[in-house]
């Protein structure tokens, strides 16, 4: 049996399993890594699949139905986003059109809220996987190739003649490592030349290191929608085997993005990592995400087994606005973080956000006060991004805050985020303008601009990101507020 994963067209370099979707004007695109690791598990199992990522391919609706067509599945997985979903559907439709007898199954954030009400909308769809998809996807295809009825698959949503079946939720799964190597997956079935991280030298390699997320913050579609709220982590010595693999597989890359928000939450098991990797000698860098309660010894450890950037979300310079959030953290920890990370000579990249509960203008220049004390690297300024099933969504909404329930309006005609909530406070085009204003303080400082030309100047990899990544982004950092 034949498995395509989709990810189906939009726009060009649409980065749909983002945290939040959309084109970026730094010209990141990312890897499908959702679908890649669901594939991975489908092959294991037996079944031949192939991935087709239309929107890093560049490909349009009907180049990608007739590469489906040649390849001839039984089973297609598309992926879904809050913002493409319309065309998402439409895509669908498109397919069913030429391929009647094709299973179509859903997965992805928006999918899994609206399970119900898109099966009961269009016939044409028949099944969406819910929530963390992997063996959910497998068995279904089990199901399918042996013409089981579909009722015992757990996380899915289907149609049984015309009636809507929701079956119960499929546990997470505990065991991580069991999972294969999402970068051999990427080697089988991508071109990694596709993906660019503008923190990161290009090429590389995306991979995760956990699931689910032990802590609280309101707004994320990750936790709240995807993977769910208890922490489960891979082995260290599993994720450094993957590191071998790419080391050995991909010549060419020279850092790995070990891209979830919590590989720095169990300490024990990256020092572990980092003694494994010291150890090995390898010639990788590696950048990942981290909340500001890592340890100096820790980041010590990790700059010596080549950690290069840290990711950490600051999100506010009030102290107030982090606890409406309840992001779990204080500002005097983030500056004890950014401090400890400029003694064990890592590079910071700080995330910012705009417009959570109680923001007004002056919370917000805190913010931008706040981020030019830190030592950054880079940062970013957004506003808030609502997503439904996430507390954000669900606060905005009650309070009337949303300003369209048009989903294709959660970006702009260029396919970059859009700001679609209002408070007493600050308006929607406020909340831009402040992001982009933000932006220019930050990054055209004479101070800053000095930095940055010193690090390309020293590095010639840094060089080249930089001005791979400028290339996209000027337009938007000199452009006039609206």
């Amino acid at each position: 049996m034949k498995i395509t994963f989709i990810n189906p067209p939009f726009l060009d370099k649409y980065s749909r399993s983002s945290r939040s979707p959309a084109v970026t004007k730094s010209g990141t695109i990312y890897f499908p890594l959702w679908l890649s690791y669901a594939a991975g598990v489908a092959e294991e199992a037996g079944f031949e699949v192939n991935i087709t990522d239309a929107p890093a391919e560049c490909i349009n609706t009907d180049q990608t139905i007739e590469k489906i067509k040649k390849y001839a599945p039984q089973l297609v997985v598309c992926d879904t986003s809050t913002p493409s979903i319309h065309s998402d559907i439409e895509f669908c439709k498109a397919l069913k059109s030429s391929l009647p007898n094709v299973f179509v199954c859903l997965v992805g954030t928006h999918a899994s809220i609206f399970d119900e009400d898109i099966l009961s909308k269009y016939e044409f769809i028949d099944a969406v996987a819910r929530h963390e998809y992997d063996y959910t996807v497998r068995e279904l295809a089990e199901y399918i190739n042996s013409a089981k009825e579909l009722d015992e698959v757990k996380g899915i949503t289907f149609r049984k003649n015309t009636e809507i079946i929701k079956n119960p939720d499929r546990p997470y799964i505990e065991n991580l490592d069991e999972l294969p190597f999402v970068s051999k997956v990427y080697h089988d079935h991508l071109d990694i030349k596709n993906y660019f991280y503008a923190h990161v030298a290009f090429p590389t390699i995306s991979i995760f290191s956990s699931r689910g997320c032990p802590s609280k913050c309101f707004f994320c579609i990750y936790s709240q929608v995807m993977f769910g709220k208890r922490f489960r982590r891979r082995s260290a010595q599993n994720l450094f085997n993957e590191i071998l693999y790419i080391e050995k597989t991909f010549p060419e890359v020279k850092e790995i993005l070990i891209d979830d928000d919590n590989f720095t939450v169990d300490q024990q098991n990256v020092k572990q990592f980092c003694e494994l990797m010291i150890q090995h000698k390898s010639r990788l860098k590696w950048i990942v995400q981290s909340r500001v309660n890592l340890k100096f010894d820790t980041m010590k450890l990790m700059k010596a087994a080549g950690c290069k950037l840290l990711v950490a979300g600051f999100e506010s310079g009030n102290q107030q606005i982090l606890d409406n959030m309840h992001k779990g953290i204080t500002l005097a920890q983030s500056v004890e973080f950014d401090s400890n990370a400029k003694k064990a000579g890592l590079r910071v990249h700080g995330c910012f956000m705009a417009g959570n509960p109680g923001e007004t203008k002056e919370t917000l220049m805190q913010t931008l006060e706040f981020a030019k004390k830190l030592h950054l690297d880079t940062v970013q300024f957004f506003p808030l991004m609502l997503y439904p099933g996430t507390e954000a969504y669900d606060w905005a909404e009650q309070n009337n805050y949303i300003t369209t329930k048009d989903f294709s309006e959660w970006l702009t005609d260029e396919g970059l985020h859009n700001c679609v909530f209002a408070t007493e406070n600050l308006t929607s085009q406020e909340l831009v303008n402040f992001c982009d204003y933000a932006r220019k303080k930050f990054y055209l400082r004479p101070k800053y601009m000095a930095y940055k030309a010193l690090q390309s100047v020293t590095s010639k990899d840094d060089f080249l990101r930089t001005l791979k990544s400028m290339n996209t982004f000027r337009k938007y950092l000199f452009r006039k507020e609206k």
